[in-house]
């Protein structure tokens, strides 16, 4: 999982806001780049019942010094690591989530495998609603200001996350974001996490509610292939369907296949380049953005 794959790594982390359509420069990301190379051996250590050494060699011109160990360590260590991490990210998603409700802020979690859809579903959301409700984002990607800048260029607030060698934002990262985003008062912020059906159902950012795109030119098989995902999300939306005719994606197959991952996953069906089913994604939304109005209201 993350503590595995460098998530963690929050120094290669960049938060940059875009104004009027153009990027600041960001940091590059901190990396050890330094080239030498040297063998060492570890002093005995614990493993459970046992102790044992092993010499290993680990060169320091890769990122995050990858090591080379003769064998898997796959311990206790490694699993309380984890749920550390998850726990500390569930604190901090908490205190995201409070700082939504104390703005009236209708956040939403969009995640997706690469190239889903997820941009130009927001590009043309944006446009259509004419700020009805005001919408502001947070872009997740791991380097580039590519998909920041076409979202800029509907006029929206966007600020832009690079997580480096992350597949995923965590709720530290969105916190470092909004500060940056300062979306108003009674507004809607999406957020477009980074394209990735695993690591992200694992990290709640305080949203109130995930929304996963999945588009008809992946598997219909998705739902049963990344469970996880599908079970965290309240809404699967299936892009691209314009499509449908040039490919092999059966509809049914594949919403049969969600419910029953998640009975109460709602689904809608949608082309956000030929804006098919786009009203049901607005009134989708706009149903959302009503109940936190009711929910203030109400003493």
């Amino acid at each position: 999982m993350c503590a595995t794959c460098g998530c963690s790594d929050h120094d290669a982390v960049t938060v940059t806001a875009l104004a009027d359509g153009h990027a600041r420069p960001a940091e590059m990301p901190a990396q050890h780049m330094h080239d030498h190379d040297h063998d060492h051996d570890h002093d005995n250590h614990a493993h459970g019942d046992h102790d044992h050494a092993h010499p290993h060699a680990h060169n320091h011109n890769r990122p995050h010094h990858e090591h080379e160990h003769g064998h898997a360590h796959q311990h206790g260590t490694l699993i309380a690591l984890e749920q550390e991490v998850l726990a500390r990210n569930s604190q901090l998603a908490e205190r995201n989530r409070g700082w939504f409700e104390g703005r009236n802020i209708l956040a939403l979690n969009l995640v997706s495998s690469p190239g889903a859809g997820k941009t130009t579903l927001l590009e043309r959301t944006i446009r259509d609603l004419h700020d009805e409700p005001v919408i502001s984002v947070i872009e997740g990607d791991q380097a580039t200001f590519n998909d920041a800048e076409r979202i800029g260029g509907t006029g929206c607030k966007v600020v832009q996350i690079n997580t480096g060698a992350g597949c995923h934002l965590d709720a530290d990262m969105l916190a470092r974001g909004l500060k940056q985003l300062a979306p108003p008062l009674d507004s809607v912020v999406m957020i477009e996490n980074v394209g990735n059906l695993v690591c992200p159902a694992l990290f709640d950012l305080g949203e109130r509610a995930k929304v996963v795109i999945l588009s008809v030119t992946e598997g219909d098989d998705k739902p049963v292939k990344y469970p996880h995902m599908f079970r965290a999300s309240r809404l699967m939306i299936l892009n691209k369907i314009d499509l449908l005719p040039h490919v092999s994606f059966d509809v049914e197959r594949c919403i049969d296949y969600a419910r029953r991952i998640n009975p109460d996953i709602e689904v809608l069906q949608l082309s956000a380049t030929t804006g098919e089913g786009m009203n049901d994604w607005y009134v989708w939304l706009r149903r959302q953005v009503a109940v936190d109005h009711v929910a203030e209201a109400t003493p």
